[in-house]
């Protein structure tokens, strides 16, 4: 599938904010909350996969090779499967799956295959990989432009409906907090956090739904 170069801009210039946000929250938390850097892990994955995806998206904004990529987000993934069973001790399950890590957790694992799959050799016919300095294979603009493609699209169907449902579960729910914010405080406010959160689920999802 040929997708128009503007739109993969769009969507790169998204995470590119989205990253540049999750890179101000790290700051801005440990200046300005008592909390610190509690929720650091949270961010961290933020920035990362924003860096990533954008580099997906446009190859020249790539960064690390695919197999570095999936190496830092299978240790992520681990991390946060580690999180859940943690906060799972003495709590129902359906309260761990509503909590603020199982996102995480999803977020990374796709981000895992993700990756396994660009390094794979792409369908004949069906799609053309774009090798670019770095290692990353991405996605190729304008009318040149095809979609490396996912050998098991089954399971990339599968992770882009759990982005999706955590990502509607998101919008319907009411970001808590003061309407009153300082600049500072605006970075790490719920409905900023929740935008960036957002963000990075519907990309995720557009990029192996187009993947498919």
């Amino acid at each position: 599938m040929s997708i128009p170069a503007w739109i993969q801009e769009i969507f790169a210039a998204v995470m590119l904010l989205a990253a540049e946000m999750s890179a101000g929250q790290l700051v801005v938390a440990r200046a300005w909350t008592r909390r610190g850097g509690a929720d650091a892990d949270l961010a961290v994955a933020q920035l990362l996969m924003g860096i990533a995806m954008a580099g997906i998206l446009l190859p020249g904004l790539s960064t690390l090779p695919n197999a570095a990529w999936e190496a830092v987000f299978g240790v992520m993934t681990a991390w946060f499967v580690w999180c859940l069973w943690r906060e799972s001790r003495g709590r129902g399950a359906a309260a761990v799956a509503g909590g603020h890590y199982a996102p995480y957790l999803v977020y990374s694992a796709a981000m895992v295959y993700l990756f396994a799959a660009l390094m794979g050799p792409s369908a004949e016919g069906s799609g053309m990989s774009m090798p670019v300095p770095g290692g990353m294979s991405g996605m190729a603009g304008g009318s040149s432009g095809g979609l490396t493609t996912l050998h098991t699209s089954t399971l990339a169907l599968i992770f882009a409906l759990l982005l999706i449902a955590f990502t509607v579960h998101d919008l319907d729910r009411r970001a808590a907090g003061s309407a009153a914010y300082t600049a500072e405080r605006l970075l790490v406010s719920p409905a900023v956090v929740k935008g960036g959160r957002v963000a990075t689920g519907v990309t995720m999802a557009f990029i192996l739904i187009t993947m498919i």
